[in-house]
């Protein structure tokens, strides 16, 4: 009977969690006592949760419990350890199905408390004394339970592997160093786990430093978001303030030319008006003193028709004749607008390339690789047109103004500083920045496909407007028989499968400008790489042969 009651003892005073006597003892709002470290290990594996459970009952509680040492289990405790209450009981420490089990345990076996890498078997804590009492087990080497010690084992001799073929890269045994590793680089298992636990550290070193640089990085980037994100901000709030502005001041330009529009009309109108009506005043007169002629011209009395012809044969001095000028009355109001609109939008696509520039130049990444595939340059095509005020005058501008031919007859283009006047060259209408793409289809001799800033002085000497003599123009020569590209008058030959399209892919940003000859396949013909200080603008120059053709493709 006494020893019933030591065994319902123990039962007590054990914790549910790790199954051992109860070590500094807590008990929850649910009455039920578990170790402090065993119960807060418990409930801070589920701390994204917000209900927390007694792990016997499941009364859940919220929020977590505070966890208090029970002074008075506590000391009870103590008091049954001096009566030789020192562990939890056999069958609370059976092994389970996930749990490595004693090799030694008869029957129902326990769960195992060290492995022995010597032994290879694992033991529970019983008949683990041994390893503890007798010298013979002294320089045995115990692990934390493991179910791989079989794995230590040669399956081919038997025998325990604490060799390490560096040939090979496995472990063996010593009677596998003498037989199929004979010759072979074979060293200890220790000595290599030593060589590899150097190798390990300097690699973690490393992974730790990686580790600290990339978070360096990570805090830059997100204030990289941050400053980004402000910036962002400011510039949509400033830019937003300053167009309101814009339409402002041209809505109080429209209400005045309406205002001055409408006071000019009705004054010209009442001037008309009072001019109308003396007219139809003399129209009255004149009609009556008609219809009195009219009457006298039927007077049969002669003396009658004398006494009274002196007043009728008088005619009071008529209103002056108007000239009524062509109708173009408020036209040249309409000219004048129409002409302040296209100035204005001539000054907004010309600054408009500064602002986009700028904002593609906000990058705080890595740049991204080139395309390979055709494919992958039409991701970034643009549709681009020629700018008539930079033809020269035998260009035939044509096909929404992507076709350029030359002709014989000069063509009847309005004076612009713009224009080419000595080489049959055209630039587009757009400016290019950040990433490009655009094939050229030309026809005849040859053609040069080109890039320019917009400021090469085209009326100048021949130095300064010809495509690729400058600093400031890109060129690829395209011939019926050949290719050479052309930079600051230095010309360099290109080797490359000829073909009369011709692809040009820009990365303003990165400096990368590329020309690829497009046939069935699409080849590299040239690569420049370089720093680009202004928006570029594409290119055209036709040769001296009437009727050659260059124009800017679709793409799809």
């Amino acid at each position: 009977m006494a020893q019933k009651g030591v065994q319902l003892d123990r039962e007590t005073f054990s914790c549910s969690i790790c199954l051992d006597l109860l070590k500094d003892p807590v008990a929850i709002p649910c009455g039920h006592s578990y170790c402090m470290n065993c119960i807060k290990s418990f409930w801070d594996e589920d701390k994204e949760k917000e209900i927390h459970s007694c792990p016997q009952c499941r009364q859940t509680f919220t929020p977590r419990p505070v966890l208090v040492k029970n002074t008075m289990l506590a000391v009870l405790l103590e008091e049954l350890k001096k009566t030789g209450l020192q562990a939890a009981p056999a069958d609370l420490c059976y092994a389970g199905p996930e749990d490595v089990s004693c090799d030694i345990c008869t029957g129902r076996k326990l769960k195992a408390f060290k492995s022995c890498l010597v032994c290879l078997i694992s033991f529970c804590e019983k008949h683990l004394q041994p390893h503890f009492e007798s010298p013979a087990y002294e320089k045995h080497k115990l692990v934390d339970p493991s179910k791989k010690l079989q794995e230590n084992i040669c399956s081919r001799h038997d025998e325990v592997m604490k060799m390490f073929c560096r040939t090979d890269q496995q472990c063996i045994c010593y009677l596998c160093s003498v037989d199929e590793h004979k010759g072979h680089d074979t060293v200890s298992a220790a000595a290599e786990r030593t060589e590899r636990q150097r190798e390990l550290e300097v690699s973690r070193q490393n992974i730790q430093q990686r580790i600290l640089e990339r978070e360096k990085d990570v805090k830059e980037l997100q204030q990289q978001v941050e400053d980004i994100n402000r910036s962002a901000d400011k510039a949509v709030e400033d830019s937003e303030k300053i167009f309101t502005e814009l339409i402002s001041l041209i809505q109080k330009r429209s209400s005045d030319v309406k205002q001055q529009v409408r006071s000019q009309q009705e004054t010209e109108v009442s001037r008309v008006k009072e001019l109308q009506e003396k007219m139809e005043q003399e129209i009255t007169e004149l009609k009556r003193k008609e219809a009195e002629m009219k009457k006298l011209s039927h007077t049969e009395d002669h003396n009658q028709f004398l006494h009274n012809y002196p007043s009728l044969s008088a005619l009071s001095e008529s209103t002056s004749s108007i000239n009524i000028r062509p109708l173009r009355y408020f036209e040249d109001v309409t000219a004048a607008v129409s002409e302040l609109r296209d100035k204005l939008q001539d000054v907004l696509r010309e600054k408009w390339t500064n602002v986009s520039l700028t904002m593609t130049e906000v990058d705080v990444l890595l740049p991204q690789p080139e395309p390979k595939t055709r494919a992958d340059f039409l991701r970034y095509s643009r549709e681009i047109t020629l700018d008539p005020n930079t033809a020269n005058i035998y260009l035939l501008l044509s096909e929404g103004n992507r076709k350029a031919t030359l002709m014989s007859q000069q063509q009847s283009y309005s004076s612009h500083p713009d224009r080419f006047t000595v080489y049959y060259q055209v630039l587009s209408r757009e400016s290019l920045t950040g990433r490009c793409y655009w094939e050229v289809e030309w026809r005849g001799d040859g053609v040069h496909v080109a890039v320019a800033y917009k400021n090469i002085s085209c009326p100048g000497s021949l130095s300064t407007c010809e495509f690729g003599v400058n600093c400031k123009t890109w060129m690829l020569d395209c011939h019926k028989t050949s290719y050479k590209f052309k930079h600051n008058n230095v010309q360099t030959p290109v080797s490359g499968p000829l073909s009369s399209r011709v692809g040009v892919y820009l990365d303003h940003s990165a400096g990368i400008l590329s020309f690829y000859s497009i046939s069935e396949t699409m080849t590299l013909l040239h690569r420049v790489q370089t720093t680009f200080t202004q928006p570029l603008y594409a290119g055209l120059r036709l040769y001296y042969t009437y009727g050659d053709i260059a124009e800017f493709c679709k793409l799809k």
